[in-house]
């Protein structure tokens, strides 16, 4: 029996199968607000058949935006086109999740396709980002704002606020976003880091807004739901944030309430050299699985239904995070089924006369 196909439980939430959809950003909102392209967007991979669909990256400000065109959750009127999209995931089998973030000295960039890097200008409706530390990303990024210990205060309050709005919008599962050089992995890596005050300097002290933020979550949350955090296992560079120090932060969430850890890498410095191949991630998930005794999700470079098997049945994970190969395909979920023999998921009742290539053509299918 196949395990990727097999339902997963954490707390009082079970998930018909492993595989998740990846927060994956769109750049594709005015003001916020989600709209009919990540119904769409997000609905077919419900449809697909994935067991957790989550949205992109959420802001929880409006300037902790990557782009202007970020989805947010920063006020309540956001709330009601988020609502719309997590019915339709409900009514196809998955469960709707939501991944909360703020973009720190990485915010106020450009659309990626649109082929500029670096900040976006304030003429062209940039803005200044803020940061733990006054050190910019690379030299085409501007110099963020070093947030003051009250400033901290209010981001913690808008990831509060921003989970108490995904509840409203029946999201079912939220993620703390600490990973690819955002601000909460700003805060923890000492290549962005250098403060020299109780959020800056020693493991504990830059790891504590990442804490801060998790406890304040979960305390917010049902207990019967579960809280991810999303982590960047190193910043491949060398004096930065490293895999010792993931699993040790990662036992501290644990004893916080958080159920599961998103393992992820890089992210804080744009001259890492990152050697990618299939599953190259995988490892750091497993360790922090079994040192920390925390389930764990891994990302990257996931394309092949055996491999996710392997990758479940070798102990490295729990969860299969996939991004790039659900955008290729969406139904990726069913062709794995059929691929693994597993038989647990069914195509939608509109499609399943395409599924089967010897069902005979009869005259009402040829009117489609």
């Amino acid at each position: 029996m196949s395990l990727l196909l097999e339902p997963y439980t954490l707390r009082q939430l079970t998930l018909r199968n492993r595989i998740v959809v990846s927060p994956m950003c769109q750049y594709s909102c005015a003001d916020g607000f989600a709209n009919d392209w990540h119904l769409v967007h997000l609905g077919s991979r419900a449809v697909g058949g994935a067991g957790l669909v989550f949205s992109e990256a959420t802001a929880v400000t409006a300037d902790g935006r990557i782009t202007a065109e970020d989805l947010g959750l920063w006020k309540d009127e956001q709330i009601a086109p988020l609502q719309r999209i997590t019915r339709f995931i409900i009514s196809q089998g998955a469960v709707p999740a939501i991944q909360l973030a703020h973009a720190g000295r990485k915010a106020s960039t450009y659309r990626p396709w649109l082929g500029k890097v670096g900040s976006l200008p304030a003429q062209e409706g940039g803005w200044t980002p803020v940061g733990p530390s006054k050190i910019a990303f690379d030299p085409k990024h501007t110099t963020p704002t070093e947030l003051t210990d009250e400033q901290i205060m209010l981001v913690i309050q808008a990831f509060v606020d921003a989970a108490k709005r995904a509840l409203a919008a029946n999201f079912k599962v939220v993620e703390v976003h600490a990973a690819h050089g955002y601000l909460l992995h700003q805060f923890l890596s000492p290549l962005s880091n250098q403060r020299s005050d109780r959020y800056g300097g020693s493991f504990e002290n830059r790891t504590l807004l990442v804490r801060q933020v998790t406890k304040a979550v979960r305390d917010i949350w049902p207990q019967e739901l579960p809280v991810f955090v999303r982590v960047s296992a190193t910043d491949w560079v060398e004096d930065g944030w490293n895999p010792d120090e993931t699993v040790e932060l990662a036992r501290q969430l644990r004893e916080l309430g958080a159920d599961l850890i998103d393992v992820s890498s890089g992210g804080t410095a744009a001259s890492a050299e990152i050697p990618t191949g299939p599953g190259y991630q995988t490892r750091f998930a497993e360790r922090v699985r079994k040192e920390a005794d925390i389930a764990t999700g891994t990302v990257g470079m996931i394309t092949d239904p055996a491999q996710a098997e392997h990758i479940l049945r070798t102990g490295q994970a729990d969860l299969i995070f996939l991004a790039r190969e659900l955008l290729r395909d969406p139904y990726w979920p069913l062709h794995a089924d059929d691929e693994l023999g597993g038989r647990k998921a069914t195509w939608p009742a509109q499609y399943q006369r395409a599924t089967h290539r010897d069902q005979p053509v009869h005259e009402s299918n040829l009117r489609d």
